[in-house]
């Protein structure tokens, strides 16, 4: 076990409500752990990650299942601070929201990071299947792929690799309740990976830039899913999905407008959240939540 001692504030209980969202993971909010799958050169690693500390004064401890992980103590280290973002200055960003019209958000969830998917890959499959579906039927549609075609170690359960993935048939995932180009999407997907066309681990070295330019070829990815994938599957901290419904929507209810604001009303309100898009538009789905 690891005790890890990082930079207030960062509140791991906003964390778990917000994991507790998606019925694949396996967490307890009242003991305050989650259990977290990671794939590390090949082998399939558990860690339980457990908040000890308070939101000003966080720290954890990090359980690892394996016997012999200790040859990979730094590379599972730095995976569990990539996803749950120990990085970020949490502090700095929510003083740079204190003279916004999102004060109030950051108030009220003070110290909340944003914590990624688990793998990249994980993240373009899931935004894919949430493509066009209302948030509870995607969690469920996402949870019998998984459950169908990935496995389960310690309790948690690994997305599939884009091996299995790539030899499945759109007849078996429209039994699960696939529509047929969602199943052509990630199918395709995983076959242009395992092809070498599509090197998933370079991407955390590229621009937003490039990955968009990348992704953007494939069939069923467009420019929302790019930016979900760029936020949640790598952590880019200033993004603004402007076009997503539920961002409008909190910006409504926020500043008490009639309507739904417009693209140009947005983006005369984004400047003064650079470089920080990523969070304010957290902070607003968090609102609706």
């Amino acid at each position: 076990m690891q005790t890890i001692y990082i930079q207030g504030p960062y509140n791991f209980d906003l964390v778990l409500s917000r994991l507790a969202l998606d019925p694949l993971h396996n967490l307890h909010k009242e003991e305050r752990w989650v259990k977290v799958p990671l794939r590390i050169k090949n082998k399939h690693i558990v860690v339980k990650v457990q908040a000890t500390g308070t939101t000003d004064n966080p720290t954890f401890y990090l359980e690892v299942d394996e016997i012999d992980s200790s040859s990979l103590h730094n590379l599972i280290y730095k995976e569990i601070s990539r996803i749950f973002r120990w990085d970020v200055s949490l502090l700095a960003i929510h003083e740079h929201f204190q003279k916004t019209k999102l004060k109030s958000l950051f108030d009220e969830h003070y110290g909340t990071p944003i914590v990624l998917d688990f793998h990249p890959y994980n993240s373009l499959i899931k935004c894919i299947i949430h493509q066009q579906l209302n948030l509870k039927f995607a969690f469920t549609l996402t949870q019998r792929f998984v459950t169908t075609y990935g496995f389960q170690k310690g309790g948690v359960w690994f997305y599939p690799l884009p091996e299995t993935v790539a030899k499945l048939t759109v007849a078996e995932l429209r039994e699960l309740q696939f529509s047929t180009r969602k199943a052509e999407y990630i199918i395709d997907l995983s076959k242009e990976i395992i092809n070498g066309h599509l090197d998933i681990d370079s991407l955390y070295e590229k621009s937003d830039e490039q990955i968009m330019e990348e992704l953007i070829r494939l069939r069923g990815i467009g420019q929302w899913t790019i930016q979900n994938v760029l936020l949640f599957g790598l952590g880019r901290n200033n993004l603004f999905p402007i076009a997503d419904i539920g961002i409008q929507n909190a910006i409504k209810k926020l500043l008490e407008l009639e309507q739904k604001p417009s693209k140009e009303e947005m983006e005369i309100m984004m400047p003064e959240w650079q470089p920080y898009l990523s969070y304010a538009s957290l902070y607003l789905w968090r609102s609706m939540e």
